[in-house]
């Protein structure tokens, strides 16, 4: 009985329970899976522009002898409004004309650019 209980039992470990399932598997078939790559640029990021300047508006007076005299005179009877006067030079005031000329060139530069790489990005989004 020993040696038919184990014979039995390699038997069934050998077949593998082949017996069972009558030899055939119940696994699908398996497809190969198909990589495809795309190769796709990155939107380009946009930054708002910043806003618009509004200058307010600025009032220049020169000073001459003659109406500094002319204040000097009202401020003593009380009739001239307290200001504060700021005086440049010659050279003064060239150099802050440069340094606006400057300013203005710069954001002229900076918005060219700007607009370059808004228009470039428009023709890579139509390709």
């Amino acid at each position: 009985m020993n040696k038919s209980l184990i014979l039995a039992g390699l038997l069934a470990l050998f077949s593998g329970c082949s017996m069972l399932g009558g030899g055939k598997t119940n696994i699908p078939e398996v497809k190969p899976v198909e990589v495809v790559t795309v190769v796709k640029q990155a939107p380009m990021y946009h930054p708002p522009l910043p806003a618009s300047i509004s200058a307010l508006p600025v009032e220049w007076r020169v000073l001459t002898p003659a109406t500094m005299e002319e204040y000097l005179k009202d401020l003593n009877e009380g009739n001239a409004p307290m200001n504060v006067y700021y005086g440049l030079t010659v050279k003064g005031y060239e150099n802050l004309s440069n340094n606006m000329a400057d300013i203005k060139r710069y954001l002229r530069q900076v918005l060219s650019i700007v607009d370059y790489y808004k228009k470039s990005d428009e023709t890579t989004e139509g390709e």
